[in-house]
């Protein structure tokens, strides 16, 4: 990455809700030498979040989705820019092409399969000959479960079959931001499924190795685990792909944990009427307008959210049980993780990869040290024969 670009990062949305946490964030997190920016459409807006986390001499930067050019002009001034601008199947394609001609990289939240796929298919050749690291999924989604599995992994043989099961609780309340991403993702099966399949035709497999992922199957392990069907276990899918510490026959199963049947069923009820309803225009107006973008929870109910994601990995004759939990999921540590992505990414020693990459392949242990250090913790509950 060259050296005389002006900026380290430039966060692009900081005056939506998730941007605007993610400024607070820098703004404690980066260190004096980091040189950083905001950018986005409204000057104004800008400034505000610019004087409500006490920084007046922060650049600021006009960028905005529907303008390609403003955002190529913010590409070729940073190392890295990173963007909570979403739904990003409608607003985030301009940013990614951007950054992957100008050799910057790149890191948003999405959690959105089909804007993934199409993102390798279309940016991943020029992001290669660019350098340009493309990472998606820098929030809860998918940080936890992938770095979750690489430590996982990581303290298993080498070379032999794995096998990983992650389990996910928690409680947080969402974003109007987020339910529009998620509305967006379910109404869209047809579009995401033919991604997928030009995805699958375009990227190259690993020789000699078998790698999956995905949802697991009903069962009860102290409480219920039912499977989970995000962008999670495709992520972790990936980072096997691309790493060959995950050995040469890996598997990951991905589930959400809840104690009681009554629960269980309620929660995959409710999850299958949504899925089905997003499928109809006026029932997913009516939805979207529930919840506005920009709108989130209040502090008082971040600072009672939690999550906690297990893991059960084997593999060689050996178990390994991991944790890897923080505070509130999809704000407060969201936040911290797309802002520590950013810092890693601008100004640490990582592995000479590039293209669409994630966050495991493209940060692995240095994203986990940074995170740690943070307050995310991801520790060993016990290892042993088996």
């Amino acid at each position: 990455m060259a050296d005389d670009r002006p900026y380290d990062i430039v966060l692009f949305g900081a005056t939506g809700f998730t941007g605007a946490l993610t400024a607070d964030y820098l703004a404690g997190a980066a260190g004096p030498g980091c040189r950083w920016a905001l950018a986005g459409r409204n000057r104004a807006k800008l400034e505000a979040v610019r004087e409500r986390i006490a920084r007046p001499d922060l650049p600021l930067l006009h960028a905005d989705a529907g303008d390609p050019a403003s955002l190529a002009e913010v590409a070729r001034q940073a190392t890295v820019v990173a963007t909570t601008v979403g739904p990003y199947i409608h607003h985030g394609e301009p940013l990614v092409a951007a950054c992957a001609e100008a050799g910057t990289h790149y890191a948003d939240l999405t959690g959105e399969p089909e804007f993934v796929d199409l993102m390798f298919t279309r940016h991943h050749a020029r992001a290669q000959e660019t350098g340009a690291k493309i990472v998606h999924a820098c929030g809860f989604d998918s940080i936890p479960h992938d770095l979750g599995v690489y430590f996982t992994v990581d303290r298993l043989p080498e070379g032999v079959p794995i096998r990983v099961d992650g389990y996910v609780r928690g409680n947080g309340r969402p974003s109007g931001g987020t339910v529009h991403s998620a509305v967006a993702a379910v109404s869209r099966a047809r579009q995401t499924a033919q991604a997928a399949t030009a995805r699958r035709r375009a990227e190259e497999r690993p020789a000699g190795r078998r790698v999956r992922g995905g949802p697991g199957t009903p069962h009860y392990v102290g409480g219920w685990a039912l499977p989970l069907p995000t962008i999670d276990p495709q992520i972790v899918a990936r980072s096997g792909r691309a790493l060959e510490r995950y050995g040469p026959d890996f598997a990951y199963r991905h589930h959400v944990a809840v104690k009681h049947l009554s629960s269980a069923v309620g929660l995959a009820a409710g999850a299958g009427a949504v899925s089905v309803l997003a499928q109809l225009p006026p029932v997913r107006s009516w939805l979207l307008t529930r919840f506005e973008q920009g709108d989130g929870p209040t502090p008082e109910q971040r600072a009672e959210s939690w999550f906690k994601v297990t893991f059960d990995g084997r593999g060689g004759g050996r178990r390994v049980v991991t944790e890897v939990a923080g505070g509130d999921p999809g704000y407060g540590e969201t936040a911290k993780m797309l802002g520590e992505s950013a810092l890693c990414l601008a100004l640490d020693d990582l592995p000479k990869v590039s293209g669409q990459v994630t966050t495991a392949a493209a940060m692995g242990d240095a994203l986990i040290g940074r995170l740690q250090r943070a307050g995310i913790t991801f520790r060993v509950l016990s290892d042993s024969a088996g």
